[in-house]
C-alpha cells in the first residue's frame, strides 16, 4: 500500500516552488518600479519618432504599395483622402479613446508633466492659448492639450483644447489621422477662422507662438521667448472676440540639449532657409538613450515640465481692428506673460533674480 503521509513527498518541493518563484520575480528586469519606467521610456520614445519619422515612413509604404499587387489600397485610400481633404480644416476627428490611452499617462510621469489651472474660463467664450516656449518639440503642449493625461477636460469642463501645428503635416498619410485625433488641428487661418465662428462656445485653440524660431534657441537653464514681433494671433483674437491665455510652460526647454548656431554662421542660415521655405527649423539636438541615461540617444531627459495656464485677458471683438487695437493687447499679453512667469517661477526651481527673456 502506498503511503499518504507527507514523509512519502520529496523534501522541501513546495518551499524550492515558492522560492524559485520569488527568485523569478526579484530578477532586476521583473521588478515593478523597473517594468514601469521602461515602459514609460518606450511610450515617449514612440511619440518621438512619431514625430519624427511617421509622416515620410507612411509615404514611403503607400508609395510603394501603389507598385505592387495591393495597389488598389493606395488607390482608395488616396481618393478617400480628396474626399476628405477639408476636414482638418473643420477641428478634425477628435477621438476620446485616442486621447485616453495608457500609453499617455506613462508618457506623463516619465518626466513627469503637470498642468497647472489658475482661473476658470466660461464655456461662453472662445479662447486662444499662447503656449510658451515652443521648445525642441513641445512636449507638454502635446501631453497636457492632446491627450488626456493631466485631465485638462476635468480641469476646464466645457472647453474642448486644439492644439495648433504646421499645415503641411495634415498631407501625410495616416499622420494626419494621427494627429486629427488627438485634437491637433492646423495652424492657418481658414482653421482658426471656422473653430471660432462657426464651432459654437468653449473652443479653445493652443498656438505655440514662438515657433520654429523660439526652437532653435532652445537649451536648458534659458527661459527666453520669441513675441515682439508675432501679433497675428492678437489680430485673430481681436476679429473674433476670443479671449487671450498666456501660458508658460517652466522646464519645457530642459529636456534636450542643443547645439546653438550663432546668428551669421553657416549652420543659422541653413535654419532660417528651412524655417522660411518648409516652416520648421532643422535642429541638432540630443537627449539620452533609451538603456542607458549616461549615453545619447532621442529619448528626452526626464526633467518636471509644469505647465501653467494663465488668467485670461478680455478681448472686444472688432471685425477690422486698427494697428493700434493690435499694439494695445499684444502689450497686455506681454505684460500677463511676464507676470505669469514671475509669479510662479520659484516654485518649480528658478532663482528669484530669473528674467523672462522676450524677443
Amino acid at each position: 500500500m502506498l503511503s499518504t503521509t507527507p514523509s512519502s513527498c520529496p523534501k522541501g518541493t513546495g518551499s524550492s516552488i515558492l522560492s524559485a518563484l520569488q527568485d523569478l520575480f526579484s530578477i532586476p528586469w521583473l521588478n515593478k518600479s523597473k517594468v514601469e519606467k521602461q515602459l514609460q521610456v518606450i511610450s515617449v520614445l514612440q511619440w518621438v519618432l512619431s514625430f519624427l519619422v511617421l509622416g515620410i515612413t507612411c509615404s514611403l509604404i503607400f508609395m510603394y504599395i501603389f507598385c505592387t499587387d495591393c495597389w488598389l489600397i493606395s488607390v482608395l485610400y488616396f481618393t478617400w483622402l480628396i474626399f476628405d481633404w477639408n476636414t482638418p480644416k473643420k477641428g478634425g476627428r477628435r477621438s476620446k479613446w485616442v486621447r485616453n490611452w495608457a500609453v499617455w499617462r506613462y508618457f506623463r510621469d516619465y518626466f513627469p508633466i503637470r498642468l497647472v489651472k489658475t482661473h476658470n474660463l466660461l464655456t461662453t467664450r472662445n479662447y486662444i492659448f499662447g503656449y510658451h516656449p515652443h521648445g525642441i518639440m513641445g512636449l507638454g503642449a502635446f501631453c497636457n492639450f492632446s491627450t488626456e493625461a493631466t485631465e485638462v477636460g476635468k480641469k476646464f469642463p466645457g472647453i474642448r483644447p486644439y492644439l495648433a501645428t504646421l499645415a503641411g503635416n495634415f498631407r501625410v498619410p495616416v499622420l494626419r489621422e494621427y494627429l486629427m485625433s488627438g485634437g491637433i488641428c492646423p495652424v492657418n487661418r481658414d482653421t482658426i477662422d471656422y473653430l471660432l465662428s462657426k464651432n459654437g462656445s468653449g473652443n479653445a485653440i493652443i498656438i505655440v507662438v514662438g515657433g520654429a524660431a523660439e526652437s532653435l534657441n532652445s537649451t536648458p537653464g534659458k527661459n527666453a521667448v520669441t513675441l515682439k514681433n508675432r501679433k497675428g494671433f492678437v489680430k485673430l483674437a481681436l476679429r473674433h472676440g476670443a479671449d487671450l491665455v498666456p501660458i508658460y510652460s517652466f522646464g519645457e526647454n530642459e529636456v534636450y540639449k542643443q547645439i546653438i548656431f550663432e546668428e551669421g554662421s553657416w549652420g543659422r542660415w541653413v535654419q532660417k532657409k528651412f524655417q522660411k521655405y518648409i516652416g520648421f527649423a532643422p535642429c541638432l539636438f540630443h537627449g539620452r538613450g533609451f538603456f542607458s541615461s549616461n549615453t545619447w540617444g532621442l529619448v528626452p531627459y526626464s526633467k518636471p515640465i509644469t505647465t501653467v495656464v494663465g488668467e485670461p485677458i478680455t478681448i472686444p471683438k472688432l471685425e477690422h481692428p486698427s494697428q493700434k487695437d493690435i499694439d494695445l493687447y499684444h502689450g497686455m499679453y506681454m505684460e500677463s506673460l511676464v507676470k505669469l512667469f514671475d509669479k510662479h517661477k520659484t516654485k518649480f526651481g528658478l532663482p528669484e533674480t530669473e528674467v523672462l527673456e522676450v524677443n
